[in-house]
C-alpha cells in the first residue's frame, strides 16, 4: 500500500534522511524503531506532506504522492496521528472528533467512526463533553487516535504513540491498535517503546541516524542479539 524509495529529506544543510527505501503492504502493522533522533517522525511528516522531501519518491495505493499537498494525502486514506496528540485543547472531546471528520459529508459514516472511537476507547464517549485540555495524557492519545479514526483511513501513520505514558496507559492504547490490526488496519508505527512496537508488529525497519541498518520479521529482530543489546536492554 505504502511505498517508499530512496527517500532523502533535509533541514537546510543536514539531511535527517538519507536515502531509505521501505514498504508497508495491505493489511499489514510494520514498525520504525530507533533512538531519538534518528529520523522517524522526519519520515512521517515527509510521507504525510507536511515537510518537502529532498529526493527519492513516495507512493500510496500504486499513485506517487511526493508532492501532494497533505489535505490531498489525507483524503486519498492516509492519515497520521502526530507525536504530542496535537488535540484541540478548548474543544470537547465530541468537537475534536468532529473536527477529524472534516473531509467526510456522510453523516452516517460520521457516527459509525465516531461509535468505533468510542468503542476502542470507552472513556472518550464518557467525558465527550468535557474540554479535552483537561484529559489525562493518555487520554488524549486516545483521543488523537480517535480523531484520526474518523476519515474512515485506509492507513494509521502513528508517531511515538507511547510518549510520556504510563505503562497502564501504554497497554491500553497498544490494545487497541492490535484491535485496529485485527480489524484488517494498515498501520505503520513510530515508537521508541522498541519491545512493545515488535510485539505489534509484522515486520519491522531499525533507523540509525537517518539510515535503515537493520529490517526483517519482527519476531526475528526480538530475537536478534543487535536488537536486544541496542533497544530491548539485553533482557530478552
Amino acid at each position: 500500500m505504502l511505498k517508499v524509495e530512496n527517500l532523502v529529506v533535509k533541514y537546510g544543510s543536514i539531511t535527517a534522511v538519507d536515502q531509505i527505501s521501505f514498504e508497508v503492504g495491505d493489511n499489514e502493522t510494520v514498525a520504525m524503531i530507533g533512538a531519538n533522533g534518528a529520523g522517524k517522525s522526519t519520515t512521517l511528516k515527509a510521507i504525510s506532506g507536511l515537510h518537502k522531501i529532498s529526493a527519492g519518491r513516495i507512493f500510496f495505493d500504486g499513485k506517487e504522492i511526493s508532492k501532494t499537498g497533505a489535505d490531498q494525502i489525507v483524503r486519498a486514506g492516509l492519515v497520521q496521528v502526530p507525536e504530542g496528540r496535537q488535540i484541540f485543547n478548548k474543544l470537547s472531546v465530541s468537537e475534536n472528533l468532529t473536527m477529524g471528520a472534516y473531509i467526510m459529508k456522510d453523516k452516517d459514516a460520521q457516527e459509525r467512526n465516531r461509535e468505533l472511537a468510542y468503542t476502542l476507547f470507552p472513556i472518550l464517549k464518557e467525558r465527550a463533553r468535557q474540554a479535552a485540555g483537561t484529559l489525562s495524557g493518555g487520554e488524549q492519545q486516545m483521543l488523537a487516535i480517535g480523531r484520526a479514526l474518523m476519515s474512515s483511513p485506509r492507513m494509521l501513520l502513528l508517531d511515538e504513540p507511547s510518549m510520556g505514558l504510563s505503562p497502564i496507559m501504554t497497554q491500553q492504547v497498544f490494545a487497541a491498535l492490535e484491535q485496529l490490526k485485527k480489524e484488517g488496519m494498515t498501520i505503520l508505527l513510530i515508537e521508541q517503546n522498541a519491545y512493545d512496537a515488535l510485539e505489534i508488529s509484522d515486520r519491522a525497519y531499525i533507523m540509525e541516524t537517518g539510515r535503515i541498518t537493520l529490517e526483517g520479521s519482527s519476531a526475528d529482530l526480538i530475537a536478534d542479539e543487535r536488537v536486544k543489546n541496542a533497544y530491548l536492554g539485553g533482557e530478552l
